[in-house]
């Protein structure tokens, strides 16, 4: 494996890149926005999965800056793999979920969010997750900030957005049946959980690194544009004072793009 790029070494060791970043993860925000609760047409995947025109142009837009930014950088995007196949990567690469959380974005929930990460080898070094509707973006290397070029949205009640915690898909109680029960009650036996809320996206990272909530269960496969981000920034020193663990380092595209199930957590007594 290579070392990394001048450019790049210098940009993580600086700060700069994971501002660099987060820029541009605003900007796709503030690009894909203008879609949300709009009626957005959907089409399938060769996996079952939805993409939107929000999903394609705003990638579009990150692979544009971060080609102009960091030129011979490979890039591993969601939407141009479902198109042309994953690419080998086996030394330093960004990872890029343009919108993720589709089916919250159709679906007019606000848990969808913007998410790029650098990687190098099996690991993830940096990461940004930009979250539209809640004008919300958080970073390796530095505290939660406001979107700057974001303005909350008004939900359908009239409450501006962005303030609280987002929208839930569900609650449970621990002795509520819900997916994977036997997993949460035995990790609410160890953690003393109370209570259980289904929540779209890489969001669900964040609110952890807050200290909001303490474990996220991922029960099934995943992929690593979905996850990078957020175990970046859950690693991350700046993060907070919590001990994070995680099941496994990130695997490089070149072997497999998806991620086992994994039990991000916190204790946050």
């Amino acid at each position: 494996m290579s070392a990394l790029p001048e450019s790049l070494s210098r940009d993580l060791e600086s700060g700069r890149l994971t501002e660099q970043l987060a820029e541009i993860a605003e900007e796709a925000s503030a690009l894909i926005l203008p879609y949300w609760r709009a009626g957005a047409a959907v089409t399938t995947k060769a996996d079952d999965s939805p993409v939107t025109e929000a999903d394609q142009k705003a990638e579009a837009l990150i692979l544009e800056r971060l080609t102009a930014l960091y030129p011979g950088v490979q890039t591993v995007a969601e939407e141009a793999c479902a198109a042309d196949g994953t690419p080998d990567a086996e030394n330093a690469f960004f990872l890029i979920d343009p919108l993720d959380g589709t089916k919250a974005f159709v679906g007019e929930r606000e848990a969808f969010t913007v998410n790029i990460a650098l990687a190098h080898g099996e690991r993830v070094l940096a990461g940004v997750i930009s979250a539209p509707a809640m004008a919300q973006t958080w970073r390796t290397g530095g505290k939660r900030r406001q979107g700057r070029r974001l303005q909350p949205p008004l939900r359908r009640d009239g409450l501006a957005s962005g303030a609280g915690a987002p929208e839930a898909r569900s609650r449970f109680r621990p002795d509520q049946p819900f997916p994977g029960r036997g997993r949460g009650r035995a990790i609410a036996s160890r953690f003393g959980c109370a209570e259980w809320q289904a929540l779209d996206s890489s969001v669900k990272f964040c609110l952890i690194a807050e200290g909001r909530y303490d474990v996220y269960p991922r029960t099934g496969p995943t992929c690593e544009w979905d996850t990078g981000a957020g175990q970046a920034i859950l690693e991350a020193p700046a993060a907070g004072s919590s001990p994070w663990s995680r099941a496994s380092p990130c695997p490089t595209p070149s072997r497999t793009i998806s991620t086992p199930a994994s039990w991000p957590w916190a204790d946050n007594t």
